[in-house]
Order: structure tokens, then sequence, then C-alpha cells
């Protein structure tokens, strides 16, 4: 039985998953075992994966009928051994260090279910764009994890296994394994699966200091679809708001006026001033406490957005550059 199981969700990636392997592969902390989960690709991806474990025996290969990105997690913790499991989307990498930092933190703080970290933004070619997400590391309330998503991404956690196993549940329909990740969900998934941790569980949610995730950014579809996004988010409300009535009822509008700003910023990336301008001015009318929480971080947008919806695109190419840093 490995220590730490990595799940690498991949699908149609064979372009990107070398570099994710590469990188999990070079982690300080050496006992571990790497499970790639092809999930129906139609490219080369399962022949990357299998030429990578040639030359590293931790890596296992499962392949599956496409799922989605839920599915493909699931089906990697159903294979997992570790007593510890992180996720890597097959775009991203990990610092070398970052599997060393979440075993340090979790053998040193018992009641912490879910570890992460902070994370570098890179481009399509693997650059850094010079931007990151620096979240809040202690101290993370459910209402902070529903406002503002301190983990971030897929590629940021690090659970104990105990921790995944509490929130795990097979549904009517499925007969292999057990979901963590709800796999009706093709966007939100991951918000929704740290929602509901925070949620219905005694476990707490903890980060480490540094960027120790490379979170690739695609410039191109940043803000794409932000109808879909905010429909994904609001169908996580519905489904988890009866876990606790009176907590939504204390936070949703906040929530939702972070999840509007959050897309308004999405949409000037992709130089949609109209969409960004409608996004911000719904996020303040839904609730005034991104403005006087976050009061620049808040102006800064609405600026944005109206310059973009202005100007269009030359003049805001340094704010799309800003604003790409992501949720925080």
């Amino acid at each position: 039985m490995s220590y730490a199981s990595i799940v690498v969700p991949a699908f149609n990636a064979a372009a990107t998953l070398p570099e994710t392997l590469n990188a999990l592969s070079a982690q300080s902390f050496g006992d571990f075992e790497i499970i790639v989960v092809d999930d129906g690709s139609t490219d080369g991806t399962a022949a990357v994966a299998e030429a990578h474990a040639k030359g590293d025996r931790r890596v296992r290969i499962v392949q599956q009928n496409n799922r989605g990105l839920a599915g493909a997690r699931n089906t990697g913790i159903a294979h997992a051994r570790g007593a510890l499991i992180g996720f890597c989307d097959s775009d991203d990498r990990w610092m070398p260090d970052k599997l060393d930092a979440h075993v340090l933190h979790l053998a040193t703080s018992p009641h912490v279910g879910l570890s992460y970290a902070g994370s570098a933004f890179i481009d399509e070619t693997g650059r850094r764009t010079g931007h990151a997400m620096r979240p809040r590391l202690s101290n993370v309330s459910t209402a902070h994890v529903f406002k503002r998503n301190p983990v971030g991404n897929g590629s940021v956690p690090v659970f104990r296994r105990e921790a995944l196993e509490a929130i795990s549940w097979r549904p009517a329909s499925e007969t292999k394994r057990d979901w963590v990740f709800d796999e009706t969900f093709r966007q939100s998934e991951d918000i929704e699966c740290w929602l509901r941790f925070a949620l219905t569980t005694d476990w707490s949610m903890e980060g480490v200091p540094g960027l120790l995730t490379e979170y690739r950014i695609n410039a191109t579809g940043l803000s794409a679809r932000t109808d879909a996004q905010l429909a994904a988010w609001e169908r996580m409300v519905t489904k988890l708001r009866p876990s606790d009535p009176a907590f939504f009822a204390r936070h949703e509008a906040a929530a939702r006026a972070y999840q509007l700003r959050y897309l308004a910023r999405r949409a000037v990336s992709s130089n949609d001033g109209e969409a960004a301008c409608d996004l911000v001015t719904r996020a303040f009318a839904e609730s005034r406490a991104p403005l006087y929480e976050e009061p620049l971080r808040s102006l800064t947008t609405l600026a944005a957005a109206r310059l973009c919806a202005r100007y269009g695109d030359a003049p805001m190419r340094f704010a799309r550059n800003v604003l790409t840093a992501g949720r925080s």
C-alpha cells in the first residue's frame, strides 16, 4: 500500500500529459502511486501514459468509457491504495515539494481532512503568467468556502482517505463504485465537493504556504459559457441547500454576488464587455458584501467591465491580465 495516491483524470490529453506526469514523478516525497484514468480518450493519451509507466513503476493506468471529470476522479479514488489521495488534472503540474508539504501538514494536524495550497497560473505553452491564487490558509469557515473557494481548482487538494470516505455515497444507478464527486455535474463539480465536505463533516480544511500547483489557463475559454457556469453553480446551491437551510439563508446572497463578480472577470478576460457589465451589476444588486469586504478588487472589476464595454480590446489587455488571476 502506497502512503499517497495521485489521481490524474485524462481525456484527450496527449499534448499536456507528459508535463503533468514528469512533474508528479519528480515529487520529493517518494512513497506514492500515480493513477492515470483514461476517460475514453480518442487520441494518444493511453500511449503517453503507458510510455511513462515503463520508466516509473509507480504509474498505473485505468481505462474507462467517458464519464467526465467527476467520473474519472471517482474511478481513480476507487483504485487508489494510498492513505492520502490527491488530484492533478492532466494539463496542470505539481511543484516538486507539493506532496511532501501536504504529507507533513496532515501528519501534524490530525483535525485536517483536506490540505491545499496556492496555485500559480500558466498559459497554454506552460509559462507562468505572473498571476496566482493565494488563498486564506487557516481559520477557513464553511462560509468562506462558499464565498471564496480557497481550494480553487481540482489540481490542488490532498485528502485523507477517511475524509473522502465521509462524503462518499453510491447512487441507485451506480453498480461499480462509490461517488465522491457528483458525476451529474459537468461544471462546478469541484466546489460542490469542497462545500459538501465543509457542510457535512467535522473535518477541517487548511492550507500550506506556497504556490505548489501550476494551473493552466486557456485564454480562449476563460469566460466561455458564463451562463452555463452560473447555472451549474445555482444547481449546486439548490442541491446542497436542504443540508443546512439556515446557513444558506445567511450566506447565499453574498456567495452569489462573489460568483457573479468572478464571472464578470472571466467575461472581461474574453473581451465581452457587455456581459461583464451585466454580471457585475447583478453581483452588487444581489449583495454589497464584495464591496465592503473586498472594495479594491470589486471596484477594479467594475471599472474593467465598463472600460471593456466602452473601448473594446486594446485598452483592456493589461486589465485582462490582472483579472485572469482567478478566484482567491
